[in-house]
């Protein structure tokens, strides 16, 4: 196996990694995977005409822009009885495919990925479905592990289908 094909299946191990411990509400622990440097954007979709030059993202809206202290104070908030977004608890499923490295800088890896989300609440039939592409930087620490250190999450949705969003993506 060649060493493009060895980093694709480590960038992929991770993200699983990510999803399995997101999908379990280890949170704590999904912290662990983060750089203290972490930048996690999710920019609004905007409508463009066809033949627009202007991106479909917004470089001024985001659904979320957060960095490694408002992750934290997030992930905290949910272990207090007043996250009422969360209670009951999302059930979550994240399916993460189309895995592909496309720049390597240093110790980085700028890696493009699909995702997929469902969620479910309480006993209710409705559920969510949000779908993306994810363009994530995975920095290698000093022990050869990889950490996210950044995020944009690009929604297939103008319009998310959902009460709140309270769910990490």
């Amino acid at each position: 196996m060649n060493d493009e094909h060895l980093l694709t299946l480590e960038c992929r191990q991770f993200l699983v990694t990510e999803a399995e411990l997101l999908d379990d509400h280890r949170l704590h622990e999904w912290l662990e995977l983060l750089t203290d440097d972490i930048e996690y954007r999710v920019p609004r979709r905007v409508m463009r005409e066809r033949g627009a030059e202007a991106s479909e993202f917004s470089d001024d809206g985001f659904l979320f822009r957060d960095d490694r202290g408002t992750l934290q104070t997030r992930v905290e908030r949910y272990d207090k009885e007043y996250a009422w977004a969360e209670n009951p608890p999302s059930r979550t499923r994240r399916i993460v495919g189309n895995v592909r490295p496309v720049e390597r800088a240093d110790d980085d890896v700028t890696v493009k990925n699909n995702v997929i989300v469902y969620r479910s609440q309480g006993d209710d039939a409705d559920h969510d479905l949000i779908t993306g592409e994810r363009e994530d930087v995975l920095r290698r620490n000093d022990d050869g592990e990889f950490r996210l250190a950044r995020r944009t999450v690009r929604l297939d949705q103008t319009v998310l289908p959902t009460r709140n969003l309270s769910i990490f993506l």
